[in-house]
């Protein structure tokens, strides 16, 4: 009876530290990834959403080779499991900024930065529409999905216990960030292509007619045409963008574009 109780008492045990280990590297991708990590969701929701991605992860990924529970080994896992939930989570953090900077752009190419400007976080409306549009059409598609998916095939790349090698995650990185801002800048082209036409127009009037406030007279039509182009090309900027996410969440290993 009694080694049958000190059996299930150390099975419990193995259990309770593996599931411990996933619970530090899930919770720390959780607090920045895409929709679940906005500063517009409360800290206990992010916990729970931790919680239960931990209790669909651990028992996919096989037991660690790790020693006992001790304070160094305790600290050492903890250090190692957050450094790759950081990782994660700010490498799928990347996406939802290169939404926002694209639809930065759109707004200061057509005058419409100011326009219901802080709303949720500080950004303008065009960035803040995008956003939820995307992270709308992210629970739609299945992201949870995804990224559980993701969080059980990130031990292949960031095995449990081991620090990534720093030359490889730099350059990893550095060509990441530079993808986002690619990204952001083909997403907003066409806000870009509008306001050179339009500055462009404007000189050539104000060359050929400098008495005339060219600036005023053409305030109203950049503002119609940003919105008139954000209302023909928001789809197809949001589905671009939810490709590149879903293809980046399927094989993490390779880069945004």
């Amino acid at each position: 009876m009694i080694e049958e109780a000190y059996v299930l008492l150390t099975a419990w045990q193995a259990a309770l530290w593996h599931g411990f280990l996933v619970f530090v590297r899930v919770s720390t991708a959780v607090s920045l990834v895409p929709a679940f990590g906005q500063s517009f969701v409360p800290p206990r929701i992010k916990l729970g959403v931790a919680f239960a991605f931990t209790m669909i992860v651990a028992p996919a990924i096989p037991a660690f080779d790790a020693p006992e529970p001790t304070l160094p080994s305790t600290a050492w896992f903890c250090l190692t499991e957050a450094c790759a939930g950081l990782i994660i989570g700010v490498s799928l953090r990347m996406f939802i900024l290169a939404l926002q900077t694209a639809g930065s752009i759109a707004a200061q190419s057509t005058s419409l930065a100011q326009l219901l400007g802080g709303a949720g976080e500080p950004m303008p409306a065009i960035g803040h529409l995008l956003m939820v549009s995307a992270i709308a059409l992210a629970f739609t598609m299945g992201m949870h999905v995804h990224l559980a998916g993701m969080f059980i095939g990130s031990y292949m790349l960031f095995p449990a216990g081991v620090f990534p090698v720093a030359e490889v995650l730099a350059e990893w990185g550095v060509s990441h960030i530079a993808s986002a801002f690619a990204l952001a800048f083909k997403l907003s082209a066409p806000f870009i292509l509008v306001s050179a036409l339009y500055n462009l127009m404007l000189g050539v009037i104000n060359r050929a007619m400098p008495q005339l406030m060219v600036a005023f007279v053409g305030a109203p039509l950049i503002t119609f045409g940003g919105l008139a182009i954000l209302m023909l090309t928001a789809g197809t900027i949001i589905t671009v963008w939810w490709s590149l996410f879903e293809a980046f969440m399927i094989n993490p290993a390779e880069g945004m574009l």
